[in-house]
């Protein structure tokens, strides 16, 4: 670290010190204009970002319990493995093999299926699920197959906890010499967060799969092909404004090839293509062969879930060039019009009547409604003039036939400097609609970063805050923390998003979700296992936020001093103000908030989310040890008396009527 920028750091770590022994005597005055109120705030101000990066849907959102259920990864036997003992037959190690075959497949967009041969009765073979296969006790799955027999005429199916013991149990039967679809429902009699899928074959002979899967059945809302419910509700929790997805670099793919095609993640997910996920190995501190994605989440479930969690949805295409960091690989601009075409194509799939083709397809799967899709990103973290020449084709194409259409655009991968700045130009001379920027930086930067966009081009285009976490140990380092010094610095951070609600129309943490054994990316707002699951104190921060967005900026003072960072904000739908105070100091803070033409008394609830300790973190055994707690306090002629406690993110609401 340059000599100038530690100097600069302990500055920062200092001063508070100073200030904190003086407000031991005197209060810090809190001044909120509430005769004043400003501009209107984005009603989607804060939301979600999802992406398919630690095992966040393929064994997470998405809760299908076999991996490789149509034998499409790299290697087709990826998760399969033959039973070696004892069968229920009374042969020791019953013969047969598992081979992967391509001959008149089920279909021809997924050709792999696998023909287990059994030489000898109760034949035995088994899946190991994503780390293993969380089942709950009492709960039931649905246990399907598609099957061709060549003689036996039944499977059975069990599920087994580490020690062998069998925890529940079904059978498919009636097969015969074509594909069809079979299913039973089974019950689990254990809790086991690693359990095992068994099928064995009493029959000799040959048995043909595909679409091998153990599905819940008590989804969200549910839905056959649903999503996995304690993950919705911590995500609807949020009360997100959008949701933006699938992702940031899964869009872009390593490779053109591999990039992100929402058309192949759509209609009979027996028909979607399985691709390999681009963070397989990324890194190799963290390398994961068997990340690939089946598309059961795709984005008609993209769709259903925004409007589930009353968010808008904000779908980020791919504009013809695979990550930048990886191949560079960039389309040529005569071969955009494919690329385009699926940006129309979505429109119609998203808004369309159910007579255009599209449309059609959307009322088939369960939605004739539209699903009023109102903005779409073109790329993700893009740069270059490359990019730009690619964003005028798209925007060319797409404005003349869908003005309505809001373009989110990138600004680099990084905040500051180059290509940011000449990003910035271009959109401004393009007249872009909303601009993403990210920034993946330490706790510093987000409390020195406050005031970033007070100074920003009120005339210009919109920024998208669209990827952001206090990083404690450095970028993508596998060390970095979800403790209480990063949540606090991002709750000091977002209290300059708000009171630059006119600039600022989007923001959102990033990543949303990792499990805990098949993670790539640190930090994320959600932690979860194959049965559990808990929000981070950066997670409750957002939520804190996001509970709490008014719908008028209203002018406080000091906006950041001495430690004590605030916003304020008019909820005219409630007729309540709501004022935020963060302070970030480690001493108690005797302070006035002082509401101006706000002089009636009474009481304002409170809500505060605080730890005396910089380095608390939630867990599966205690994950809530950083979480809000609620409270009511004393409106004295218009000022609030009260004292902060140290390291504490406060909000306030009260009426305005």
């Amino acid at each position: 670290m340059p000599s100038k920028i530690r100097i600069a750091l302990l500055s920062l770590a200092l001063t508070p010190v100073c200030l904190i022994s003086h407000a031991q005597q005197n209060p810090a005055i809190i001044s909120v204009d509430v005769a004043h109120p400003g501009a209107p705030i984005s009603p989607q101000m804060f939301g979600i970002f999802f992406e398919d990066i630690n095992f966040a849907a393929d064994g997470g959102l998405y809760p299908e319990l076999v991996k490789n259920r149509s034998f499409e990864f790299d290697k087709p036997l990826t998760g399969w493995h033959e039973v070696l003992g004892f069968s229920a037959k009374g042969i020791d190690n019953p013969k047969g093999e598992l081979s992967i075959r391509t001959q008149d497949p089920l279909n021809a967009t997924n050709p792999h299926y696998l023909r287990a041969r059994v030489y000898e009765p109760g034949y035995g073979f088994w899946n190991s699920g994503f780390r293993g296969m969380g089942v709950e006790s009492g709960a039931e799955y649905r246990f399907s197959a598609y099957l061709r027999s060549g003689g036996p005429k039944g499977i059975r199916a069990t599920l087994t906890d580490g020690s062998g013991r069998e925890i529940a149990s079904g059978k498919l039967e009636g097969f015969d010499g074509k594909w069809q679809r079979y299913e039973t429902v089974i019950r689990a009699n254990a809790t086991v967060e690693h359990a095992q899928l068994i099928l064995f074959v009493d029959e000799t002979g040959y048995v043909d799969l595909d679409m091998v899967s153990l599905f819940p059945v008590d989804t969200w809302n549910h839905r056959p092909n649903g999503l996995r419910k304690d993950l919705v509700q911590l995500v609807y929790d949020l009360h997100p404004g959008f949701i933006r997805f699938p992702g940031g670099c899964i869009v872009e793919g390593r490779q053109l090839l591999t990039r992100y095609r929402w058309k192949t993640t759509v209609g009979d997910i027996v028909q979607r293509k399985t691709i390999i996920n681009r963070w397989n190995d990324e890194f190799d501190q963290r390398p994961a062969p068997d990340y690939f994605q089946s598309f059961g989440l795709g984005f008609y479930e993209y769709f259903q879930l925004a409007e589930d969690i009353g968010a808008r949805p904000l779908p980020i295409l791919n504009c013809g060039m695979a990550c930048q960091f990886n191949t560079d690989e960039t389309a040529k601009l005569e071969e955009l019009d494919e690329y385009v075409k699926d940006a129309l194509d979505l429109i119609e799939f998203a808004n369309g009547p159910a007579t255009s083709p599209w449309g059609k397809l959307r009322a088939q799967m369960g939605h004739p409604a539209p699903f009023h899709l109102e903005m779409i990103g073109v790329g993700n973290e893009q740069w270059g003039p490359r990019y730009v020449e690619r964003y005028k084709v798209f925007a060319a194409a797409l404005r003349a036939k869908h003005p309505e259409i809001k373009l989110v655009v990138a600004a680099g991968p990084a905040p500051a400097g180059e290509p940011f700045n000449t990003m910035w130009s271009n959109w401004r001379q393009l007249k872009g609609d909303i601009v993403d920027e990210h920034y993946y930086m330490p706790p510093e930067w987000f409390l020195a970063n406050t005031g970033r966009y007070d100074h920003y081009d009120r005339s210009g285009p919109k920024v998208f805050a669209g990827e952001y976490a206090a990083q404690t140990s450095g970028v993508a380092k596998p060390d970095n923390r979800n403790n209480w010094e990063a949540a606090i610095s991002e709750a000091a951070f977002m209290t300059g998003l708000e009171r630059n609600g006119d600039v600022v129309q989007m923001a959102s943490y990033a990543p949303l979700m990792a499990h805990v054994d098949a993670w790539q990316w640190t930090p994320d707002a959600i932690w979860f296992d194959n049965l559990r699951s808990y929000g981070t104190p950066d997670y409750y921060v957002q939520e804190l936020f996001a509970s709490n967005i008014g719908t008028r900026i209203v002018p406080v003072t000091p906006q950041a001093e001495g430690g004590l960072f605030t916003s304020a904000s008019i909820d005219e739908r409630k007729h309540e103000l709501i004022v935020k105070v963060i302070n970030d100091t480690a001493s108690a803070r005797p302070t006035e908030i002082r509401l101006g033409a706000l002089g009636s008394s009474g009481t304002a609830k409170v809500t505060i989310l605080q730890s005396a300790n910089l380095k608390a973190e939630n867990s599966f055994d205690y994950p809530k040890a950083v979480s809000p707690e609620a409270s009511a306090v004393e409106v004295r002629a218009g000022t609030i008396s009260t004292e902060l406690r140290p390291y504490s993110v406060n909000v306030y609401r009260m009426s305005m009527k």
